[in-house]
């Protein structure tokens, strides 16, 4: 008879914890939760992929994409004209290392002179980590690069996942959600995170265009680096509402006692 009481009681220190975490994190707000949501999503997506590549699954539909993009009598020849091959080139520089780190260095320089300086600390580490991410995941995967196809661009690294995509998806989401934080009006915020989702696609549409990428290559980059992204989102809400990390939206001037005299609250 004792033991569905020590049960309850277990149960109810449990449940107790676990809402305490739970308010703790701020899980019930939108915004944590989702990101969190995102990151278990995705990262489970990444790992799933993986697992598909590895047995060989996705081979063959790599295969017919790769060459569904070539011209049938000549692989090194991709379908278009040749000017969409050159913009495909310069669409790819978004996701290079110069490219990044140029646009990482700007945001961080622009956040310190703007007196948000934990905020720029957090970019740069955000950034920085996932690069370390991405290197240590394609040395583990080491997976060779598409030899289905001539490359439309020299290759250095191993090929799962893209880091032009992950890199991509982790340096523009991030700023596009910082930059969208710091905007008041909603039509700004949607352009800014419709422009950060678009040049994370094209990077990654033009890795497969350009044949030095498998399809999976660039999904897996996309999902790993949208969850680091999403993972980067969670943090800097909980260390903002800790106080560590400034706020990157700035909260309008409010009437009351604090308000200027002689201004009027408008009606």
């Amino acid at each position: 008879m004792r033991l569905p009481g020590i049960a309850r009681t277990g149960g109810g220190a449990l449940w107790r914890r676990s809402s305490a975490v739970w308010l703790r994190l701020h899980l019930n707000e939108v915004g944590p939760l989702v990101s969190l949501l995102l990151v278990s999503t995705l990262g489970y997506g990444f790992f799933a992929l993986a697992r598909e590549v590895g047995e060989g699954s996705t081979a063959a539909l790599d295969r017919k994409i790769l060459l569904s993009l070539r011209n049938p009598a000549d692989l090194s020849d991709p379908l278009g004209p040749a000017w969409l091959e050159e913009a495909m080139r310069d669409i790819t520089g978004w996701g290079s290392v110069v490219t990044i780190v140029f646009l990482t260095a700007a945001a961080v320089i622009y956040l310190a002179l703007s007196g948000r300086k934990r905020v720029a600390v957090f970019v740069l580490a955000a950034v920085g980590g996932g690069e370390a991410v991405s290197t240590v995941l394609k040395l583990f995967y080491h997976r060779p690069r598409p030899d289905l196809v001539p490359h439309g661009m020299e290759v250095f690294t191993a090929s799962f996942p893209s880091g032009h995509a992950m890199m991509s998806a982790i340096a523009y989401l991030t700023l596009a959600t910082l930059l969208a934080r710091v905007e008041r009006r909603r039509s700004v915020k949607a352009l800014l995170l419709v422009l950060g989702i678009s040049m994370t696609v094209l990077v990654g549409v033009s890795r497969v265009y350009l044949g030095v990428h498998w399809p999976s290559d660039v999904m897996a980059g996309w999902c790993v680096g949208a969850a680091w992204a999403a993972l980067c989102w969670f943090v800097a809400l909980q260390l903002q509402r800790r106080g560590e990390v400034e706020d990157p939206d700035p909260t309008p001037a409010s009437s009351g006692p604090g308000q200027i005299k002689g201004t009027a609250t408008p009606g």
